[in-house]
C-alpha cells in the first residue's frame, strides 16, 4: 500500500464499507490479545474478513483473527477490529494504523486498544493488567512520517496527553470496585518478533519502562492526531527480570492471556455499562 493518495484509499474502503450497510460507530476497539473473548458479548450485526475489503492489510500472527465487526457493546455502537498488524509482519506504517483512520471516518470518537505485554517493573505480576498512561516509541519511526500526511491530519501532534486522564481516573475507580490488581505504567514499544535480552530488558527498565510490546503506539499516535480519546490495555503475560531471565513459556503465556482477559472484559462491561454516553 505504498501511495501518496492516502484520502483516496481511505474512501474506497469507506464506499464499501457504507455498501455493505457499515455507517457509522460511536466506539472502536482493536481486539489486540487480551480482547478476543470480548466478541462473544457484542450484538453483532456485521462481520467481514479483512480480506474482503479493499485495500485492507491481513494479520500473518496465528492467534490473531482478521475480522470487523459491528454491532452493539453494552448498549454502544462499535466497530472492532478482530486482529491488528505489526511492523514484524513486513507491514508499513499506513498499513497497521489503517483501522483507525477508517474508525474515524466512521464517527468514532472513543477507542480502547488491548495488547499483550512482558512485565518489566519487578513489582508487576504476570497475569495481572496494566493501564497504559504513557508510552516509549523504540520502533524507529512514526505513522506521522508520511508524505502529504497533511491531507490526514496536523503532521507535529501533541503528545503531552496520549492517553485520556479522565478515562485512566475512571477505570481505576473501577478496577478497585471490583476488586481487580491493575497497574499503571509506561509501555515502550519495540519492532520484534524476537524477545528482548537480558541487556536489552535492563536497558528499557533504566529508561522508565514497566512493560515491553511490539504493537499499540502507533494507533494511539493517530488516535491523538485524529483526537480520538484513548484508553489502553496490556495483559501481562510474562515477567522480564533481566537478572533472573528464563526462557519463554508459549503455553503458560496463553493461559495468563486468558486469566487477564476476563479481568479485562469484566472492566469494559462496568465502564461501558456505566457511560451510556461516552
Amino acid at each position: 500500500m505504498i501511495n501518496m493518495e492516502w484520502t483516496k484509499i481511505i474512501n474506497q474502503t469507506i464506499k464499501y464499507l457504507n455498501k455493505k450497510g457499515i455507517k457509522s460507530a460511536s466506539l472502536g476497539i482493536i481486539l489486540g490479545t487480551g480482547l478476543g473473548k470480548l466478541i462473544k458479548h457484542i450484538e453483532i450485526e456485521k462481520k467481514i474478513p479483512y480480506s474482503e475489503i479493499p485495500n485492507f492489510p491481513i494479520s500473518t500472527v496465528e492467534f490473531h483473527a482478521g475480522n470487523l465487526i459491528t454491532g452493539k457493546l453494552f448498549g454502544h455502537d462499535i466497530v472492532a477490529f478482530h486482529g491488528r498488524f505489526h511492523l514484524y509482519e513486513g507491514y508499513n506504517y499506513f498499513e497497521i494504523t489503517f483501522p483507525i483512520r477508517i474508525m474515524k471516518v466512521l464517527g468514532v470518537s472513543n477507542a480502547i486498544i488491548s495488547n499483550a505485554a512482558g512485565a518489566i517493573n519487578p513489582s508487576f505480576i504476570k497475569g495481572n493488567l496494566m493501564l497504559v498512561n504513557d508510552h516509549i516509541n523504540l520502533q524507529g519511526s512514526s505513522p506521522l512520517a508520511l508524505k502529504n500526511i497533511e491531507e490526514l491530519g496536523e503532521r507535529f501532534v501533541d503528545m503531552s496527553n496520549p492517553y485520556d486522564k479522565k478515562l485512566i481516573k475512571k477505570i481505576n475507580e473501577i478496577a478497585r470496585e471490583e476488586k481487580i490488581k491493575i497497574h499503571n505504567g509506561t509501555y515502550a514499544a519495540v519492532v520484534g518478533p524476537q524477545l528482548e535480552t537480558a541487556a536489552e530488558y535492563r536497558y528499557l527498565w533504566t529508561i522508565g519502562a514497566d512493560a515491553v510490546g511490539m504493537s499499540t503506539v502507533p494507533e494511539v499516535i493517530v488516535c491523538n492526531q485524529l483526537k480520538i480519546k484513548t484508553i489502553v490495555f496490556s495483559v501481562l503475560t510474562d515477567e522480564c527480570d533481566y537478572k533472573n531471565l528464563k526462557p519463554i513459556n508459549i503455553p503458560e503465556i496463553i493461559e495468563l492471556a486468558e486469566i487477564g482477559e476476563l479481568k479485562l472484559i469484566q472492566i469494559i462491561k462496568k465502564y461501558l455499562t456505566e457511560n451510556n454516553k461516552l
